[in-house]
């Protein structure tokens, strides 16, 4: 690797148990080398999600390999590739899919990488950006074009994608459907805001913050409503005459689950992708199979999805909501700033800045 003979170390942000964000820290370890079919990327920019967190304190469940260095999103510049690489030259502004399966697998072949038995996403199962360098499999690898903010391509992947992927390949979203999306103000459902209107759907999101509830009406949401307490969805429905929702795209869980599945007109869709409130949840299967609802699980999306979806951020029809930017020296701070549920957006790790 060319990078290795000039770089043999990396400034990286690692944990090596998992607990509180304290336990990152920035340390020096090695440069990865790109295998015959990865690329070697320089990173100027990565995000905080979520998942970074749950990874990081094990409420995750995911069997790390320590030191471990997360970070799920990356946009920078192509420092190296393997042998076996040709549509990536070094030189070019590139940002990551941050899922990958095995390749060879019939769902693979399907394109339905999410499925794969080996699928791995960037910064969980394996090593990701909180880093200087990352080495990935170019078949992940989307080349930024020139002028579009590289703090806004790294804030795009993981969230659009999953939104994506939740609302139109597993909703099935139809122009003009009615919409609620939970925890309004995460990254995600930012995004799926935005992408719902490309639909003329209705949207609405939830928020436990009156605060935020200028910023979601101005990403694009129709209404907000506060949740306080149960019996949210009864009083907004019978409030506004509102027939009940077509899809529900919920990653709260538990606490919101009650109404969330309460909300929804007969035969509509709860999507659900997360569980930030917790995972145990109950429902009366008389009211499900009454109503005829159905419950989907989602995950991530395939290549295809990420092709199309940031695609439609790059033409700026989607624009990334950035909250804050950090340095990468400073993760754990914006790890914290995510915990606490204070912002609307993304937070963006700025790679290289002091």
């Amino acid at each position: 690797m060319d990078a290795g003979k000039d770089r043999r170390s990396m400034k990286a942000v690692t944990f090596r148990r998992h607990g509180p964000s304290s336990e990152l820290s920035m340390e020096d370890v090695d440069v990865p080398g790109p295998g015959h079919d990865d690329v070697l990327i320089r990173v100027n920019a990565t995000s905080v999600n979520h998942l970074d967190i749950t990874v990081r304190d094990g409420s995750a469940g995911v069997k790390v390999q320590f030191p471990h260095i997360g970070g799920c999103d990356a946009a920078g510049v192509v420092e190296d590739t393997g042998a076996g690489v040709e549509r990536i030259r070094r030189g070019q502004t590139v940002l990551i899919n941050p899922g990958t399966g095995c390749g060879q697998c019939t769902y693979c072949r399907r394109g339905e990488e999410p499925l794969c038995e080996h699928f791995r996403i960037i910064g969980e199962h394996i090593p990701g950006a909180y880093a200087e360098f990352v080495a990935v499999p170019a078949r992940n690898v989307k080349a930024v074009p020139s002028g579009f903010p590289i703090v806004k391509a790294a804030a795009a992947p993981l969230v659009y994608l999953t939104a994506w992927h939740a609302l139109e390949g597993r909703a099935r979203i139809g122009f003009g459907d009615s919409v609620l999306v939970t925890g309004g103000s995460g990254g995600v459902s930012t995004a799926a805001i935005q992408i719902a209107k490309l639909f003329d759907a209705r949207v609405v999101a939830t928020t436990r913050s009156e605060e935020k509830a200028d910023a979601l009406l101005r990403i694009g949401a129709d209404d907000v409503i506060v949740t306080k307490g149960e019996g949210w969805a009864k009083k907004y429905m019978d409030e506004n005459k509102h027939g009940g929702f077509d899809i529900a795209l919920d990653s709260v869980g538990s606490a919101l689950w009650k109404d969330t599945l309460r909300s929804l007109r007969k035969g509509g869709r709860l999507v659900n992708y997360g569980r930030t409130s917790g995972g145990a949840v109950a429902a009366d299967l008389g009211f499900i199979f009454w109503k005829q609802l159905q419950i989907i699980g989602s995950t991530m999306g395939n290549s295809a999805e990420f092709e199309t979806v940031m695609d439609l951020v790059f033409d700026r029809k989607l624009d990334p909501v950035v909250a804050r930017v950090f340095s990468l020296r400073e993760a754990a701070a914006a790890q914290d700033y995510i915990e606490s549920a204070e912002q609307v957006g993304k937070a963006v790790l700025l790679v290289g800045e002091r």
